[in-house]
């Protein structure tokens, strides 16, 4: 039996999984593992003389109704393929539709309108323009993904956190500002090294992130494992609650810190975090 999907709400956990398209046996797979969804890509996957085959390929998969949610990464505004690729997407169908190299919000909301309802529009940030727009693109997008590997190449800096961490603040605050999902975060492009995964997941979620971007389906556990709150988080978001609920005056005390609302609200939200990532 495959494993389930990881458990997504409004503003829920996401673990999306990249498949490249123009393969449709690791579509299948990857639609079988405990993802949260799948990413068929035609665009960086895809060689230029496997495009229209990739897309012929997907048009296939897209009216299998079997496995996760298919999302579909088009190839970018301005290239050969955009539109094909967006005809083909809008004929088959698919859960949603992950835009690269958002940048321009008046486009993205032209674009919306020609999806209609049922279809979410994505949008991947990984330029220096997309980032400088994210507050105007987090308005008009569902969600935003950060594509970090390509941001840091158009900024020319390293692809380390401290490098990147104004870009991910600045897609966290621009989501939040618009009242949409907690932006995705980037890739870990090493497949296999599942340390790294949870590293860099776990800073992720202290940065507000609401779920990383997947390469290869052993990525997923340990993804999930760095957005789980340790059992002493647990304990402790308990504990916060039961004294606040046992104390009339407003203010309370546990293990000698000062319990108020906003401890209390940070309690809850741990625990929130910890019941998603549980039913994943």
């Amino acid at each position: 039996m495959a494993p389930k999907a990881a458990v997504a709400g409004p503003d829920g956990l996401s673990f999306p999984l990249f498949a490249p398209a123009h393969r449709p046996d690791r579509v299948v797979k990857a639609r079988a593992s405990g993802a949260s969804c799948v990413i068929a890509d035609l665009e960086d996957a895809v060689a230029p003389d496997l495009k229209d085959a990739a897309r012929a390929s997907l048009a296939q998969q897209l009216g299998a109704p079997a496995g996760l949610p298919l999302y579909v990464r088009i190839n970018a505004l301005g290239t050969a393929w955009f539109e094909a690729d967006l005809a083909m997407v809008t004929a088959c169908g698919a859960a949603a539709i992950v835009l690269p190299k958002a940048e321009d919000p008046e486009y993205a909301a032209q674009l919306k309108q020609r999806l209609g309802a049922g279809v979410q529009l994505i949008g991947l940030v990984e330029t220096v323009k997309g980032i400088a727009q994210a507050r105007a693109l987090a308005q008009v997008f569902d969600r935003l993904h950060f594509g970090s590997l390509d941001y840091a190449i158009s900024l020319d800096c390293a692809h380390t956190k401290q490098a990147l961490a104004h870009a991910r603040a600045e897609l966290v605050l621009a989501a939040a500002l618009a009242r949409k999902p907690a932006p995705i975060d980037g890739v870990t492009p090493d497949a296999h090294d599942g340390a790294q995964v949870t590293e860099q997941a776990r800073y992720s979620c202290e940065m507000g992130f609401k779920g990383k971007l997947l390469i290869h389906p052993a990525q997923i556990e340990p993804a999930k494992q760095g957005f789980r709150p340790s059992e002493a988080e647990i304990e402790w978001a308990k504990g916060i609650i039961a004294a606040g609920a046992s104390n009339s005056s407003g203010v309370a005390m546990y293990q000698g810190a000062m319990v108020d609302a906003p401890v209390i609200a940070r309690a809850h939200l741990v625990l929130e975090r910890a019941a998603q990532t549980a039913a994943c």
